[in-house]
């Protein structure tokens, strides 16, 4: 996985905290911002509100399904893709069961 380059601005005492806890931890400051990003990413993809919410994204077109699986998982994500499918294809499903 490749890395980006990101420019945070954030609170001097935070920043006095993070270090500190990197030294301590013999990490570096980046390592340390990883680590508690993912541990926090990690906690809301458990709150249904927010795994919700990142449903409602996909379904808007607003994320990609790659995204979506990262967040909710890949089994999860699929049926949910199927599902848009369905949704998607809603006015012509209608039309061909009229047809029959």
């Amino acid at each position: 996985m490749g890395t980006k380059r990101v420019n945070v601005r954030l609170p001097e005492e935070l920043v006095t905290r993070a270090d500190i806890a990197a030294e301590v931890t013999h990490k570096n400051r980046t390592e340390l911002l990883v680590e508690a990003l993912r541990q926090y990413l990690e906690e809301k993809g458990e709150e249904e509100s927010f795994r919700e919410a990142v449903v409602e994204l996909y379904l808007q077109d607003e994320i990609d399904f790659d995204a979506l699986a990262d967040v909710i998982g890949t089994r999860d994500a699929e049926a949910v893709r199927a599902s848009k499918d369905v949704l998607d294809r809603g006015p012509d499903l209608a039309d061909e069961l009229a047809d029959q």
